[in-house]
């Protein structure tokens, strides 16, 4: 079954640094644009980085300079990088094709909690 796994959560002080994993199974993965989505309590899930299977990289304005997307394709793994955690980086962080990827989109995992404490 096709399927993504996120890890690499926790809690963290402001300032504080994570590094998340994202391991997908499925020939699409190495080749498809990957992407991290975060999820905040009681709001909508939203863009926070994207990077192609060539490695470009985009990243939302909230997390530019703190946050660094990359990926294994040998490993079928991305990751996402967080320094300078603040507390509103506090959510649910999913992985998953990037918006208005021609591959579709996997089903969504269970995510992996960030809590960001001040």
């Amino acid at each position: 079954q096709v399927q993504l796994v996120e890890s690499g959560g926790g809690l963290v002080q402001a300032g504080g640094s994570l590094r998340l994993s994202c391991v997908g199974s499925g020939s699409i993965f190495s080749i498809a644009t990957m992407a991290w989505y975060r999820q905040a309590p009681g709001k909508q899930r939203d863009l926070v980085a994207r990077i192609t299977s060539g490695g470009t990289t985009n990243y939302a304005d909230s997390v530019k300079g703190r946050f660094t997307i990359s990926r294994d394709n040998a490993k079928n793994t991305v990751y996402l990088q967080m320094n300078s955690l603040q507390p509103e980086d506090t959510g649910v962080y999913y992985c998953n094709t990037a918006p208005g990827s021609q591959y579709g989109r996997y089903v969504w995992g269970q995510g992996t909690q960030v809590t960001v404490s001040s």
